[in-house]
């Protein structure tokens, strides 16, 4: 089969990409701008452009399929060929579906953890033996690409709640048709295209009755949010409810326990409250995939986590330095209590990068309030150039002090300055935790790292 890819240089979409290659697909692809590792990655299996740009006689009536990513807006040359050409033109998440019709669809969604929950799956599946496809949307150990797509008869699917392309403004979770689906919980985000609580929490609602007949729903029960939706899709008694796993810390480091049949305790490399309930809620849908309680937690004991997902950078013994996606409220929060109750004896500077359009709204700053009353040192870090991009209002420096309500609170919107204050704190018996789903306007951690800690 011939494929084009327009906008292939998105993260999902370049993964795709060389899944389809790999599979013995014909590919192409074309994109105004390329990063890595996306760059790298196409570039390595011979399906890098040769320029940057978007070019309609790449699109012809000889492709079997034209993939749109998001990246891609309406009026989009290529789209537009594409159309006028009659071509059958895909969202990924749509031409995802298409390729796993016959396999047994697992898709996890939620507004926190499921990036983590979705990896902790594939990693006790890979250790069972199990043959399986997925897509994942971080890099996982033990796993060379974030999608792969081949004749297995399972595949474990990351479900994102935001919009599924220009020509399809339903989120991307709505396209799978799981049989067997969990919600890890509801927080409100993506305030750009869902403006207000209930219009967000609706998608879930949409979600769930998306599952296939006789399908599995599994849901985290400590969220009151999502046990009303549950509650209201009429689906409450045959849904499978969990709660964290229980678990104990000693010395900084975590262990699992199991009571029953007889107490037995397994070492975890992962850490935090909220990863008790990741691992309970992957234990759910392991269950349902044939795999026992004990092969699950020796396959968990082993599992160190997705990437810039609470992980760990360096530790010289005394201090550590963590690297973590979380923007929203509700994952910032979670975050910072997991580090300091993992570590209470160590101080917490906590760095926090507002990147998203719902983080950088004057409006939505104020659900910050408390994010970050654990830290000893908390800081955000915003980009005039960022907001500039996504065409938002401005904001400043005081309003972000208001929202997030902290008095020692300090605030930079200047790469050079954060870096200059990181260098300047202690750094003896003490965590450095940074938090961003961008990249601090191209601050070199791992240097930073490297010299200090």
């Amino acid at each position: 089969m011939k494929i084009h890819f327009i906008a292939i240089g998105g993260a999902v979409m370049n993964n795709l990409a060389v899944s389809m290659v790999k599979k013995g697909f014909q590919v192409s692809g074309s994109d105004d701008e390329i990063f890595d590792p996306a760059l790298s990655n196409l570039r390595k299996h011979g399906i890098l452009p040769a320029k940057p740009g978007w070019f309609p006689e790449k699109i012809t009536v000889g492709l079997d399929a034209v993939i749109l990513g998001m990246h891609a807006k309406p009026g989009n040359p290529e789209l537009d060929r594409a159309l006028k050409l009659g071509l059958k033109v895909y969202s990924f998440p749509e031409y995802l579906y298409e390729q796993s019709r016959d396999k047994i669809r697992v898709v996890i969604a939620g507004s926190h953890g499921k990036t983590t929950i979705t990896s902790m799956i594939m990693h006790v599946l890979r250790h069972q033996h199990i043959d399986f496809d997925y897509l994942v949307g971080a890099k996982t150990e033990g796993f060379d690409i974030m999608v792969r797509l081949t004749d297995a008869p399972v595949i474990v699917i990351e479900g994102d709640e935001y919009l599924t392309s220009a020509l399809d403004p339903r989120p991307k979770f709505l396209h799978y048709k799981p049989h067997i689906a969990l919600i890890s919980g509801i927080a409100w985000d993506h305030i750009n295209v869902f403006p207000t609580f209930s219009g967000y929490v609706e998608q879930f609602s949409l979600f769930i009755k998306s599952i296939e007949k006789n399908g599995h729903l599994i849901y985290c029960q400590n969220d009151p949010v999502l046990r009303q939706v549950v509650e209201e899709s009429g689906r409450q008694d045959s849904s499978l409810p969990y709660a964290a796993v229980e678990s104990v810390t000693e010395n900084g480091k975590s262990w699992l326990i199991r009571q029953k049949p007889k107490f037995e305790k397994y070492p975890l490399k992962i850490f935090g409250n909220h990863n008790m309930f990741n691992i309970s809620g992957a234990l759910e849908v392991c269950r349902l995939l044939g795999i026992k309680e004990d092969d699950f937690n020796s396959a968990i004991s082993t599992f160190k986590g997705a990437a810039n997902r609470l992980e760990r950078i360096a530790d010289n013994g005394e201090s550590a330095v963590f690297r973590d996606f979380a923007h929203a409220p509700s994952k910032l929060r979670a975050t910072v209590e997991s580090v300091k109750a993992q570590y209470p004896d160590r101080k917490l500077i906590a760095v926090m990068e507002l990147h998203t359009y719902s983080s950088l709204s004057r409006e939505f700053l104020s659900h910050y309030r408390n994010s970050m009353d654990q830290t000893d040192i908390p800081v955000v870090f915003f980009s005039p150039h960022a907001i500039a991009l996504k065409k938002l209002p401005s904001i400043s420096p005081e309003d972000v002090i208001k929202g997030f309500d902290h008095p020692d609170l300090k605030v930079f919107t200047d790469t050079a300055k954060l870096e200059e204050f990181i260098r300047s704190c202690k750094t003896y018996k003490t965590n450095l935790l940074m938090m961003s789903s961008g990249n601090f306007g191209g601050f070199d951690l791992q240097k930073l790292c490297s010299e200090i800690f």
